[in-house]
């Protein structure tokens, strides 16, 4: 399979490498070409028929330009319970009591402003809720488990009554460098301490997993991307000797009762966004659907166990439809400069530099999904979808179904370059550790490391390119 976007469907992987990295002389050296047919690696319309023209700060809150009246109006309806504040029970507003008991936020944007992405604390008094720590500990049998006192995720805030689980500061350390022509950079390395816990010391085998809270554009044209189309990118065993060796997540997808292709999340943890929405709506803000239906109470916290409840489910299943919908039809912003000399040469230095070969440009949704206008379209998100090992830099040392403790999913890149004007930051990566994209680059290691080698092998001219390509995405 063509790891570049270019369109030669269900191949195998080493075929397609074999015939489109012919002009390669060895292993990560860049190839060379002005024939690089720029329409098989990006379009304006980034996200086909769905695409939205608007490059401001709501630029990550509109529809799919092609829904009919009815899905508009899910879709404005969902938008309502998405950016609603949920309250403590119990409450005259039933519709959205529940709250907690112990949680992150209280509403889905409060993480997710305007549906954009999220980053870490600037101190500790920052209100921002845009990243959170997971835990976990390993269960002995070659798995992992939550944090027996705490549960899988550290929760920094609780409703009257309840203790707050414990809060985190973050430390960072510098690191400079250079690249081979002498032009210095910084790298920032977070280190997570976690104080205040209200119910004992944490287990002396915890596993902390930082998460920034992603944008949520396209993730219904992701959805939509034919099972057979990320499997036949996959290569776990490196058949071809590339380096790269992305292969899927597979996790439990309750709704089915059965495992899963891994699509959403940092690890491709979540197999739908139903399913992606309702482990936030519960992880996150305390609120039971459905899909998981009990509250997230460790057995060592007792006022968390004995606090009102606002009902079994506390999302009602037609109300969690209305909001998978509604995450489901999100616009992807169309890309902007693709007629820029520059832009093109970054996109031309992307190919070269073998950044496609993860974020895959092109794809083309199934024509059978349940939502018509996400069908069959000719998309450009720059993700294989698929899980790498991004080295010891970026290793989280946390297993999340079968992703290891140093792979993470291939994010998608469209929308990347609108993120300081709709959130007012650019910091990337996991944890948000990256203070640009740059830095973002300069991070990747593991299987990115040979393509993180060319980039720093560019000129500053050519780097500055490149950049200018991703950001116009």
């Amino acid at each position: 399979m063509l790891r570049l976007g270019y369109q030669v469907n269900y191949l195998s992987r080493p075929l397609a490498a074999v015939l489109l990295l012919a002009a390669a002389t060895a292993l990560f050296q860049p190839y060379k070409s002005d024939d690089v047919d720029l329409s098989l690696v990006y379009n304006e319309r980034l996200g086909g028929d769905t695409t939205a023209f608007l490059a401001n700060r709501s630029a990550f809150e509109m529809s799919a330009r092609n829904l009919d009246n009815e899905l508009r109006r899910i879709f404005e309806v969902g938008d309502s319970f998405f950016n609603q504040n949920w309250v403590a029970a119990p409450s005259s507003t039933e519709a959205r009591d529940g709250l907690g008991p112990t949680h992150n936020a209280l509403s889905c944007s409060s993480c997710h402003t305007l549906d954009g992405r999220g980053k870490p604390p600037d101190h500790p008094d920052d209100p921002e809720r845009g990243l959170l720590l997971r835990l976990s500990i390993p269960d002995g049998k070659d798995g992992f488990v939550d944090e027996p006192n705490y549960g899988g995720q550290l929760q920094d805030r609780s409703i009257l009554g309840v203790p707050v689980e414990g809060r985190f500061l973050i430390a960072y350390q510098e690191t400079k460098g250079h690249y081979p022509d002498g032009t210095e950079y910084s790298l920032r390395q977070p280190e997570y301490h976690i104080i205040d816990l209200a119910f004992g010391p944490l287990s002396p085998d915890i596993r902390v997993s930082p998460r920034v809270a992603p944008a949520t554009i396209g993730m219904g044209l992701l959805e939509a991307i034919p099972e057979e189309r990320i499997l036949a990118m996959a290569d776990a065993d490196d058949i071809n000797g590339d380096g790269i060796s992305g292969r899927p997540n597979y996790v439990w997808d309750v709704r089915r009762g059965e495992w899963a292709l891994g699509r959403f999340g940092w690890k491709a943890n979540q197999p739908t966004i139903e399913q992606q929405a309702a482990a936030a709506f519960l992880g996150d803000i305390g609120i039971t659907s459905s899909i998981f239906p009990d509250e997230n109470c460790p057995t060592t916290q007792q006022e968390c166990s004995e606090a009102v409840n606002g009902g079994s489910p506390e999302i009602p299943e037609d109300r969690l439809a209305k909001v998978t919908i509604y995450v489901q039809t999100l616009a992807v912003p169309a890309m902007r400069n693709t007629e820029d000399p520059t832009v093109q040469q970054g996109a031309r230095l992307f190919v070269e530099s073998q950044c496609a070969v993860c974020h895959t440009p092109r794809h083309e949704t199934v024509n059978s999904h349940a939502l018509t206008p996400l069908r069959s379209q000719v998309i450009f998100p720059f993700t294989d979808l698929l899980l790498h090992d991004m080295g010891p830099g970026l290793a989280d040392n946390s297993p999340d179904g079968q992703a290891s403790g140093s792979e993470w999913r291939t994010p998608p890149l469209w929308g990347i370059g609108l993120v300081e004007r709709v959130n007012g930051h650019t910091m990337f990566l996991h944890d948000g550790r990256a203070r640009s994209l740059e830095e973002a680059i300069l991070w990747h290691g593991g299987e990115a490391e040979g393509s993180r080698d060319l980039f720093m092998e560019l000129t500053v001219e050519e780097r500055d390119a490149l950049i200018k390509f991703l950001e116009s995405l």
